[in-house]
């Protein structure tokens, strides 16, 4: 500055101060920016040498960390390499709906209404699912399952797509994953779209493992601002549930990533609370058993906890998806638990309440002493007899379903005493 103002001096005195004068009206606003210019960046550079300083950075690093930030702007896009995308679909498909053969204006023949409205529609000559409704509420249809076809490891995909352009729709979209024995309103765990401003929010509420039922959800994670998906394209989901984790992903970019929630799904919806005049649609959804992958969690710190015994029950678990007994033990011809049979119910019950999250089929099994008319349903009330003690221990019902197996399926031979005693069991299956 102190230059140019030396500048300025020599070419007054060199052409009078008239002239000179007119030199400075003619540089005019030129001239006088570029004296702020020079001062800005003089104290730009002094801040930031102070920075430098404070920071122990090169004066250099300093404004080229700058340059970067600034580069980066509101336009950076993330690049799939800084994100995880290892979303793999479950290897059996037990729905699959293409739309193929559909009807438009026909309500979608693979589903169930749960309420409001849908109905097949084309875009750009593509059939696909218009939930037309404010309250659109779909269900699919599931050979051999109305509410109890997900299990514990399931993937979920779908494309999806919604026009707010106009910036005045702005809907709530979800994807609820319900209990088999409860309602829609009460999930299991939700995704919720949140569809205002630029860029899309997802939510993701669930219910822990600790929780007795299975619709106080507790349990909350929000991927802010992540991705665009209201601009009138479609765009693809996919969710992956295993045992425990909970992984959901958009455009192939997971989003989504919850560690521990409480297991026990049993069917799906699709719910969409958007304008009656701007439907969302919705066409090649896909259900399938297998999931991503379970990353470890530290789980041989549960057998650590565990007594001997209980951690055998585990291992046994692990390695065969169940546990056999004939250590629980019941008075001849009846269901009633002998006293000798509470050690081996209470190390079954510190194993599950070390393992909230697991679920069994308890199956109770007979000698071939008697008819089929007798240990059927004797079969059936011992196994009852066994989930009502574990519920007295403080194991959670809901992860057990009693299951009477008569003598139908022995593992020895029951022209023995010795035979007949293996063949009397109590077997936890995992689900």
């Amino acid at each position: 500055m102190k230059k140019l103002l030396l500048l300025v001096s020599s070419f007054m005195l060199l052409c009078g101060a008239a002239s000179g004068q007119n030199i400075l009206r003619n540089l005019g606003e030129r001239a006088r920016q570029a004296v702020e210019n020079k001062v800005g960046e003089t104290v730009e550079n002094a801040v930031g040498n102070a920075v430098d300083k404070a920071t122990g950075k090169k004066g250099n690093d300093g404004q080229q960390a700058a340059g970067q930030a600034e580069a980066a702007g509101d336009d950076y896009n993330l690049d799939a390499s800084d994100v995880k995308s290892d979303f793999v679909r479950g290897s059996v498909v037990m729905f699959e709906d293409n739309m193929a053969g559909e009807q438009v204006g026909e309500f979608p023949s693979k589903w169930d209404l749960v309420r409001g409205n849908a109905e097949i529609a084309t875009i750009n000559g593509e059939k696909c699912i218009a939930l037309v409704d404010g309250d659109g509420w779909i269900t699919p249809l599931v050979k051999g399952g109305i509410r109890n076809y997900l299990g514990d490891i399931f993937t979920v995909e779908y494309d999806m797509l919604f026009d707010d352009r106009p910036k005045d729709g702005a809907p709530s979209i979800e994807l609820d994953i319900m209990h088999e024995n409860e309602r829609q309103d009460y999930e299991l765990f939700t995704i919720h779209y949140l569809m205002a401003y630029d860029r899309q929010t997802i939510d993701c509420d669930y219910v822990r493992p600790t929780e007795e039922g299975y619709t106080n959800k507790e349990g909350s994670t929000t991927a802010h601002e992540v991705c665009v998906i209201n601009d009138g394209r479609w765009h693809h989901f996919a969710l992956s549930f295993n045992q425990r984790a909970i992984k959901f992903y958009v455009d192939g970019k997971r989003v989504v990533n919850v560690p521990n929630a409480k297991a026990g799904a049993g069917w799906l919806t699709l719910w969409s609370g958007g304008k009656d005049d701007r439907p969302t649609y919705v066409k090649n959804v896909v259900i399938a058993q297998g999931a991503v992958d379970l990353y470890d969690r530290n789980a041989t710190d549960i057998s650590e906890k565990l007594s001997d015994a209980a951690a055998a029950i585990e291992k046994s678990i692990a390695e065969t998806g169940k546990f056999v007994t004939n250590n629980i033990l019941f008075e001849t011809g009846k269901a009633t638990l002998k006293p000798e049979s509470m050690a081996e119910i209470q190390r079954v019950a510190e194993y599950m309440k070390a393992n909230p999250s697991a679920r069994f089929e308890v199956q109770g099994h007979t000698d071939n002493q008697g008819s089929d008319a007798v240990n059927d349903p004797l079969s059936q009330q011992r196994a009852e007899a066994v989930v009502k003690a574990l519920e007295e221990q403080g194991v959670d019902p809901f992860n057990l379903r009693p299951v009477g197996k008569g003598s139908h399926d022995p593992v020895a031979d029951n022209g023995t005493e010795a035979g007949r005693a293996q063949n009397r069991r109590v077997e936890f299956i995992k689900r």
